[in-house]
């Protein structure tokens, strides 16, 4: 396993798997994959038993289940997520639940239990954020852009796993910050992207991501939950200067100083 900076995993061409330690913070793990199919094995499964609303949180899914569950989105192996992200505590019930029902796990999700034995984070109160991402060209939605794009948000959501100082303010701009409608529409846009939002954590840690650090309107922009420019500017603005010091609020203000020169 490697320490790496952002911008190193970024420059990383894969040709396997490559095991990552965030330089920032190294509580976060980064899985870097040249084939998307890889991480799908390995990921999916997972994304369905943690965050997708179609799925139970109570049971593990088979190979048939999970394989209904991702066509009857028009998605593939491949294609059913692009960047992952899951918390010590979500991977380490995943895996107890999956013994718990007897479900036959397939060698890359053997694999990932490996390294999270390896990690200590299968045990008791094990805190950290694990997230993934392809490599570029993966596929043709795998640009140079993308790539750094998924990287920004997987990190943002590995930030809200493995601080709890960052997560419970991200808990208290969510409650006071925004109005009711608009976490209404919040709530809106993220079922439709098949999110369960009776989380209110994984919503919280969804919008945190895409409001704040997701500049790609391929992937997000403001219109998707009826809000003006400005308003989201003013709220990224709100969001920096209350967010705890450290590595992802001087990313966010790195961000937010390119957006404003490239609109002068």
């Amino acid at each position: 396993m490697t320490t790496a900076s952002e911008a190193e995993i970024n420059a990383d061409v894969p040709t396997g798997m490559v095991v990552f330690r965030l330089a920032e913070d190294p509580s976060i793990v980064v899985l870097d994959f040249a084939s998307l199919r890889t991480q799908g094995l390995m990921l999916n499964r997972v994304a369905a038993f943690v965050e997708k609303a179609a799925a139970p949180r109570d049971r593990v899914l088979d190979d048939t289940q999970l394989n209904q569950l991702i066509h009857a989105g028009g998605d593939t192996v491949e294609t059913f997520y692009y960047g992952h992200d899951y918390s010590a505590e979500a991977l380490a019930r995943f895996f107890a639940t999956a013994d718990q029902d007897h479900i036959r796990l397939d060698d890359q999700e053997l694999e990932l239990r490996q390294l999270l034995s390896q990690l200590g984070w299968l045990e008791p109160g094990a805190r950290g954020g694990l997230i993934s991402l392809p490599r570029r060209g993966a596929n043709a939605n795998v640009t140079p852009e993308a790539r750094r794009v998924i990287l920004r948000l997987e990190l943002a959501h590995g930030a809200y796993f493995s601080d709890p100082a960052y997560a419970a303010f991200v808990h208290q701009f969510w409650e006071l910050a925004l109005s009711d409608t608009e976490r209404t529409a919040i709530r809106h846009f993220l079922a439709s992207q098949e999110y369960d939002t009776a989380d209110a954590a994984l919503v919280e840690n969804e919008m945190q991501a895409y409001l704040m650090f997701t500049q790609d309107p391929m992937i997000f922009t403001p219109k998707d939950i009826g809000m003006a420019s400005r308003r989201l500017s003013d709220l990224q603005r709100l969001f920096h200067h209350n967010m705890p010091a450290g590595w992802l609020s001087d990313l966010l203000g790195k961000t937010l100083d390119l957006e404003s020169a490239s609109t002068r």
